[in-house]
């Protein structure tokens, strides 16, 4: 005979021999994830839904089964995938089969019933301090209904009152609980424990703003709510927790929705817009559609308040958004009118963003002599001014344009100054203690790294930018850094392992709606495949990075497609002329750009080709070429060049 009954029941045949106890403990995480796929089937489900049913069910088998079957049959379900992963999804109801059953453990308690409600309007936890002071009723009568709470097994209680702290058992109790409040009853509750947290309890409200926030919400006080919920996020975000900042932020903004239309307003929304864009890039991306429709609402709120304070921040998260998704001579059009509003209002901090804008857009639009210029510029003004000034655009241009300075000042071959810049972005990001900063400074350094061939560095970067972004959850700075360090690792014979990585990475650049950078993924497989002779796998994809360069304009590395494309018509076994042609127009492009980096590759490709029949030659090509550089001779490139020459001359 097997029989089940709850904690608080007390068999009085427990201990008699032939009788065995089991504690039947509640499911785990990967438990109630079978039950929902069982129920589910091949219907699908949003992650945030299925996360919240875990969480509110608390592992209790006819929970989860119920309260999946409540979210398959509600006709809410469409509304709650399309806001999935924007703000939080509204909480779900307590199915009606699990309602009728709650509601009567609730109605025994009799007076103990009103303290549960008071309790489920504070929150799933709640202090015996707090309790005290919002229900109004003596310590006497107050501890006994406790007891009853925790006797019927609804409450725990962790201390002895007046320090205890309660826990409602179940989350679907606390919401059994609170639904039995009348709308009237439960703004009057929420006002009186806002009171209460502001008179009695200043300091928690420091540190979880969002706890005033949801109260006021719930009160109606909307004003003071959207203050909050603002204060919140922004709190969420200095600490590097975005995913929360996200939510507090949307909060605020569905309440400014429901304000009657004014100018007032819509700075409002503009402010926090531009702070959710903010965390959105951290959470999902630069290139996310999500950032992209911030960047839209943003830049539409700014045109109607032309003499907004915000409105040059408005446009910069246009440009960001643009940057990532839309052609190069668009994005470097944004960046100029950029360069000119940042003029208008003779702002040093707007001119240092701006200057900032326009470098990387000329960087990789291949025009590598401006782009140094403007990025050497944006990093001068930058350090004459205070960090708080760069907050409403999430980044500082101390750190960017010396990680893109540096990337500038390799490319057109002065290594070892670059990597000083480089390292000095990272330095800054480390100091500023900003998880996004030090992910995306390192994924420069990681791709900055394997633009020169050192795969060595290039794993080191990107092995510490994946660790960064992984463990704050930044799938941009994550799939560069996988992208990196998987060609590193392939470069350094990992072949099968470096192979997936890289493939993976670039699959998790594409997820993010990134199509910047196209070019450089695609030139990771196309020389990753060439290394091991696979010359199909590098056609298709050296031909994806070749349109995309022509046709956005990323024309950073137009020589290397060209290069490539040399020794893959060699690796066919196209003639030799073919091969020469080719990395003479590489070599050409290479000097057109000022990108020596490149052109030394290209020259050593050409010089090695040319040997086989003209060594006089090839010399002449590659050594005035080599002799340019004055720094970096241990780098990979130039150790190389170098090799050659020598057995050359």
């Amino acid at each position: 005979l097997i029989m089940t009954f709850r904690p608080e029941f007390d068999p009085p045949w427990i201990g008699i021999p032939c009788v065995t106890a089991l504690t039947i403990n509640r499911l785990g995480q990967r438990d109630s994830d079978v039950m929902i796929d069982h129920l589910v089937g091949n219907k699908g489900l949003p992650a945030s839904i299925r996360q919240d049913i875990i969480e509110r069910t608390d592992g209790i088998p006819l929970f989860v089964e119920e309260m999946t079957k409540a979210v398959l049959e509600s006709k809410g379900e469409g509304e709650t995938r399309r806001t999935d992963g924007a703000v939080p999804s509204a909480p779900l109801a307590v199915p009606a089969s699990l309602h009728a059953s709650l509601m009567a453990r609730l109605d025994r308690l009799g007076p103990a019933k009103e303290v549960a409600q008071v309790g489920a309007a504070i929150g799933r936890q709640f202090s015996h301090a707090l309790l005290a002071s919002v229900v109004r009723q003596r310590e006497a009568e107050l501890g006994s209904a406790l007891d009853r709470l925790i006797a019927a097994g609804l409450l725990f209680r962790q201390g002895a009152p007046p320090h205890a702290t309660y826990l409602f058992k179940h989350a679907l109790v606390q919401d059994t609980a609170y639904g039995t409040l009348l709308r009237s009853q439960r703004q009057e509750l929420h006002a009186r424990i806002a009171k209460v947290l502001e008179q009695e309890f200043q300091e928690t409200i420091g540190r979880q703003p969002e706890t005033l926030a949801h109260h006021y919400s719930q009160a109606g006080l909307v004003d003071l709510a959207i203050e909050l919920w603002g204060r919140a996020g922004a709190r969420s975000a200095d600490r590097s927790a975005h995913h929360e900042a996200v939510g507090h932020f949307g909060s605020a903004l569905d309440l400014v929705g429901k304000l009657p239309p004014s100018h007032q307003r819509d700075e409002r929304e503009l402010e926090l817009t531009l702070a959710l864009a903010v965390s959105l890039i951290a959470v999902h991306g630069f290139g996310s559609i999500r950032v992209e429709e911030c960047a839209v609402r943003a830049k539409g709120l700014s045109d109607k308040l032309y003499g907004s304070r915000n409105r040059f921040a408005a446009q910069r998260v246009a440009w960001n958004s643009s940057l990532m998704r839309q052609p190069v001579p668009r994005t470097a059009a944004l960046a100029r009118e950029l360069v000119g509003l940042a003029e208008e209002d003779a702002n040093p901090a707007k001119l240092a963003v701006a200057h900032r804008a326009l470098g990387y857009s000329l960087l990789v639009a291949g025009e590598f002599r401006e782009a140094a210029e403007t990025l050497a510029r944006g990093a001068t003004l930058a350090d004459t001014i205070s960090e708080g000034e760069f907050a409403i655009y999430g980044e500082h241009p101390s750190m960017v344009c010396r990680a893109y300075g540096g990337q500038v000042k390799i490319l057109m071959g002065f290594p070892e100054s670059g990597m000083t810049l480089i390292e000095a972005g990272v330095a800054h990001a480390r100091q500023q203690n900003n998880a996004h900063s030090l992910a995306w400074a390192l994924g420069v350094a990681a791709h900055v790294s394997q633009s020169q061939h050192e795969p060595a560095a290039t794993a080191r970067f990107a092995s510490e930018a994946i660790e960064t972004a992984h463990e704050h959850r930044m799938p941009q700075w994550l799939a560069l850094g996988e992208r990196c360090k998987g060609w590193a690792i392939y470069q350094l014979g990992v072949f099968e392992g470096g192979l997936n990585l890289l493939r993976q990475g670039v699959r998790r650049w594409y997820d993010t709606g990134a199509t910047l950078h196209t070019t450089h993924a695609e030139i990771c497989l196309a020389e990753s495949y060439l290394l091991q002779g696979h010359a199909a796998a590098a056609r298709s994809h050296l031909s994806a990075a070749r349109a995309h360069s022509t046709s956005y304009g990323e024309n950073y590395l137009a020589t290397e497609i060209d290069r490539l494309e040399a020794l893959l018509l060699q690796c066919e076994g196209a003639p030799t002329e073919m091969v020469e042609e080719c990395l003479a127009k590489a070599l050409d492009m290479a000097h057109r750009q000022g990108a020596r980096l490149f052109e030394l590759r290209s020259a050593t490709a050409l010089a090695r080709v040319m040997a086989e029949h003209n060594k006089h030659k090839a010399v002449d090509i590659l050594s005035p070429i080599y002799n340019c550089f004055t720094e970096g001779l241990g780098t990979s490139d130039l150790k190389e060049a170098r090799a050659l020459l020598d057995r050359l001359t």
